[in-house]
């Protein structure tokens, strides 16, 4: 699998595996899934793994550290984020997004000593003595709490040898973009944001991580399942997807149909031709998933059909799209 470089020596695999499904997002999964889908990306060559606590409220770290830690520590990168520690909760009803997830609930702490103490927490859960990337994650109404807390903790981190690139994660670019001027961040992870049916990150974002060479992980290429398989009731940034955005989705299906390829081929190398992208990560709650996302990054998309794509204005016209079309 092709290789990159995000920061500060951190060689990185090209695709990588983002574990929300892993912690039961939407549906639960069993612990001998997760073992399998792990087992089936390391399989296939992906050495870059990307983790949060939030994800089953602790579960995807788990189940992530338990492969992760029989390999040798040198041969994988991972990241995992700070912002939510999470809490004993025994009376707490099944969340609504992470099945299966264990009886503790999340709570912002974008704190110095809060995000001491998440990262503490989350080698714990992953039983690794180390990860190579931390993010601030969704601090969407915290950012002065980031900056002055989460931060600067994460800085120290990376002074100090102990990570080896520090960013944000969030689902919107424009926060990112003021993170991007104000603090020496090696890198981001953009949920959704550039896809076949969102392009904003070309507005602001892009332009200053090319510029400042911040990296980007990509997440939610697929906007939560619509570009997957796009269909009423398919959801797009985790919630049900409106009508017109269904009916766009459909749209570039048909046309995918039509140059005889797959939509899921077309979202995932639609993403991965932009020079600022340096991991496009993908999400998967069984082995088969794993399989179908590799085979996907190269199935054929004909030139015909990004010519197409061009032609009838479906993508912002600075986006650059696979092959020069």
């Amino acid at each position: 699998m092709k290789r990159t470089q995000l920061a500060n020596g951190l060689d990185v695999t090209a695709i990588g595996l983002g574990s929300a499904p892993l912690g039961g997002l939407f549906s639960a999964v069993s612990d001998a899934d997760a073992e399998a889908t792990v087992a089936k990306a390391w399989s296939l060559g992906v050495r870059f793994f990307d983790t949060a606590p939030l994800y089953g409220f602790g579960l995807a770290e788990r189940r992530l550290g338990a492969f992760l830690r029989q390999q040798k520590r040198d041969s994988f990168a991972i990241s995992t984020k700070v912002g939510r520690l999470l809490h004993p909760d025994a009376s707490a009803a099944e969340d609504d997004d992470y099945k299966g997830a264990p009886a503790l609930r999340p709570q912002f702490d974008f704190s110095y000593d809060g995000v001491m103490r998440s990262v503490e927490e989350s080698l714990d859960r992953l039983g690794l003595d180390r990860v190579d990337v931390l993010l601030v994650h969704d601090p969407d109404d915290h950012y002065d709490a980031a900056v002055s807390g989460a931060f600067r903790a994460l800085m120290r981190l990376r002074a100090d040898g102990t990570v080896k690139a520090i960013g944000s994660g969030m689902n919107q670019s424009e926060m990112l973009t003021r993170f991007a001027e104000a603090v020496p961040v090696d890198c981001f992870l953009l949920a959704g944001r550039y896809t076949l049916l969102d392009q904003g990150a070309l507005d602001a974002l892009f332009p200053v991580c090319a510029a400042k060479n911040i990296g980007i992980l990509l997440g939610g290429i697929y906007n939560s399942g619509i570009l997957a398989n796009p269909h009423s009731g398919a959801k797009f940034n985790y919630r049900d997807a409106d009508a017109a955005l269904v009916v766009r989705a459909l749209e570039l299906d048909q046309l995918c149909r039509k140059h005889g390829t797959e939509l899921k081929a077309a979202a995932l190398q639609f993403c991965m031709a932009h020079p600022t992208v340096t991991v496009a990560l993908m999400g998967a709650r069984n082995a088969a998933e794993v399989t179908d996302s590799i085979a996907m990054s190269e199935h054929t998309v004909p030139p015909a059909f990004w010519q197409e794509l061009r032609a009838k204005n479906l993508v912002d016209a600075r986006a650059p799209l696979p092959g020069g079309a």
